[in-house]
């Protein structure tokens, strides 16, 4: 028996992958956790076989959290989901050390398989991510400026670019409003930009809140 367990912070979404997997006689959903610290509190306590994490998470995103697992916890494979398009999250969710990338529109068509191949000590790719690295490999361009952001910095530029206010952020993500802005102004500087109508454009204009 595989044991899983879920952290998303949405109810609905845990009891969806919840349905998909009860189908399944070898898979069992032995957890779950709605925000990122009870994941890790949980997987301290009790062994588990394979993590779904969601990257959109409340306070520390998901990619922080998949680090510190990776760091407390490394043999755990962690399958990554998200809404957001593969060129935004998934080569950051590899690098940091995922099994695995699923766009949650298309959970019902994969889940069971990358659960199965992530607990088999493999890596779960789509062709859409195994194209996205195979053009970072043979491509002679140079990396596009949100390439150089980090995680953080990252999810910080698509909420601006969303239209969040500086004091919206902060309060999503637990950070006071200084700290926020000082990775606007990172951002900034980063990328070349002069403000946030700028940045916006660029996010716009790269189809980065692409989620549909």
């Amino acid at each position: 028996m595989i044991k899983i367990i879920i952290a998303d912070d949405h109810q609905i979404v845990r009891a969806g992958l919840r349905q998909i997997i009860s189908d399944e006689p070898d898979l069992n959903v032995a957890g779950e956790a709605d925000d990122g610290q009870e994941l890790l509190e949980k997987i301290r306590k009790e062994p588990f076989d394979v993590i779904l994490l969601d990257i959109s998470m409340p306070g520390r995103s998901g990619l922080e959290i998949l680090k510190q697992i990776k760091g407390e916890k490394p043999g755990i494979p962690v399958l990554m989901l998200s809404t957001y398009p593969a060129d935004q999250y998934a080569i950051r969710s590899m690098k940091a050390g995922a099994a695995g990338y699923i766009n949650k529109k298309t959970l019902s068509d994969n889940l069971i398989e990358a659960i199965r191949k992530v607990h088999s000590g493999g890596k779960y790719i789509t062709p859409e991510v195994a194209e996205i690295m195979a053009e970072m490999v043979v491509s002679d361009t140079p990396d596009m400026p949100h390439h150089s952001l980090s995680d953080r910095e990252f999810q910080v530029l698509c909420m601006i670019a969303s239209g969040k206010m500086v004091s919206d952020i902060a309060r999503e993500l637990f950070l006071s409003v200084k700290t926020v802005s000082t990775y606007r102004t990172k951002i900034l500087h980063k990328m070349n930009l002069k403000n946030s109508a700028e940045l916006t454009h660029y996010v716009i204009k790269n189809h980065l809140l692409d989620n549909e």
